[in-house]
């Protein structure tokens, strides 16, 4: 854990330079960096603390009020008002006893600040999923390095013996200039390789929240299983409506709209305060007279030319969209679980075929490089046979990275992280 804190600040400082010896980044370090410094994680928590703010000013309004008066008055005569300097000075405070609609925009405010505190849930589910993603491609192209320097690698074996054969007359010019010429393109696919590698750490980077090198190794990539990735489809939708934070800030969202159209309501019922008030007034401030007061404060809106009746109207509409985008949310989580576990066992078969291909075309390589030798194949067969390798291995390497990204769409899409 404390080498993982470590990499996750030098990182955000842009100091993660490989060293010699230098611990490779995780896929798990790679998402904890990002919860830290991602900045749609940041504005997503501030959203949080912003709604829960405003949920405290609608308490607010249900709480006692108290406030301080003061004044200095001079008139002068020709005046009606007697002249001279008055000073007054006053203490109020009032207490809502009987206000339907402030408790509704209280419990609305309360709801409304529960979903956003579930929108930044589904938003660290997005980020978490992106870093996964970003983590996976970087891992792939780190791999396409490697198949890109083992085909150098290979080529340049092969112009080596060319050469010889050539030297002796055993084999003709025209093989050496091929070989020359696949030795060239090899070089070119790896200096595409290393450039592509560069840009997904890159785009790694990004995906973390970090402004900095991309000069870190990256750990081996991990395609553990999923738990339940096998289970049918109904049994995956149980699990995703439980955790995912979509569906439970749409529910507090319509808690809100609830308490919204009952406040509406409330709207039309009467209002009643207790206020008091003591206070002093005089000419001079060493001789005010003290007075005070205390009651009870109602009020009832009787007609409002309509409009509180079209503000019923319009609650009820927007819950009505709220109960319709539930339905819309449930139906897009059931097909996103459905691709995705599609995804992830297309992922795990075309993983085990390419393995297997992989495996075929090297030893079809190193028959093909027999043959060459012992004068008895063509150049052309030998350089289709390391062309079917490297092929095989750059499939097999997106294969492991399909696998990984599949397995982390579908983690997100049950709402796990």
């Amino acid at each position: 854990m404390r080498r993982a804190l470590l990499l996750a600040l030098a990182l955000a400082a842009g100091a993660a330079r490989a060293e010699p010896g230098a611990a490779p980044l995780t896929l798990e370090q790679a998402v904890a960096t990002a919860l830290a410094n991602q900045p749609a994680v940041r504005a997503a928590r501030a959203g949080t603390r912003a709604a829960e703010a405003r949920s405290r000013q609608a308490v607010a309004g249900l709480l006692p009020q108290a406030g301080a008066t003061g004044s200095v008055t001079r008139a002068d005569a020709p005046s009606p008002v007697t002249p001279g300097t008055g000073w007054t000075a006053g203490l109020s405070a009032s207490q809502p006893l009987l206000d339907l609609g402030a408790w509704a925009r209280s419990g609305s405010a309360r709801a409304l600040a529960s979903a956003q505190a579930e929108t930044e849930r589904s938003t660290l589910a997005g980020v978490v999923l992106s870093v996964r993603t970003a983590w996976f491609q970087a891992s792939a192209a780190r791999d396409l390095v490697a198949v890109a320097r083992e085909t150098l690698a290979n080529r340049e074996a092969h112009l080596t013996q060319v050469q010889g054969f050539v030297e002796v007359g055993t084999r003709p010019e025209i093989d050496l200039a091929q070989a020359r010429a696949d030795r060239a393109n090899a070089v070119v696919a790896l200096i595409g390789a290393e450039n592509d590698h560069a840009t997904s750490l890159a785009q790694l980077n990004q995906a973390m929240g970090v402004i900095g090198s991309t000069d870190y190794p990256l750990a081996a990539a991990e395609t553990a299983p999923l738990a339940g990735e096998d289970a049918g489809i109904e049994v995956l939708v149980q699990e995703a409506e439980a955790a995912r934070p979509e569906l439970a800030a749409q529910a507090r969202q319509r808690d809100a709209q609830q308490a919204t159209l009952r406040g509406t309501w409330a709207g039309l019922a009467p209002t009643l305060d207790a206020t008091g008030r003591l206070g002093w007034a005089g000419t001079e401030p060493a001789h005010m007279g003290q007075s005070w007061s205390y009651g009870l404060t109602a009020s009832w809106s009787l007609f409002e030319g309509g409009r509180r009746k079209a503000e019923i109207e319009e609650a009820r509409a927007q819950l009505e969209v709220v109960d319709a985008q539930v339905v819309a949310l449930r139906q897009s989580i059931r097909l996103e679980l459905e691709q995705a576990r599609l995804a992830v066992r297309a992922a795990r078969a075309a993983l085990a075929a390419s393995g297997e291909v992989l495996v075929n075309t090297r030893e079809r390589l190193r028959l093909a490089d027999a043959r060459y030798t012992a004068g008895l194949g063509s150049g052309l067969e030998l350089n289709d046979a390391q062309v079917a390798v490297t092929n095989a291995a750059a499939q097999e390497v997106k294969a492991r990275f399909t696998l990984g990204a599949a397995r982390a769409q579908l983690a997100k899409a049950l709402g796990r992280t």
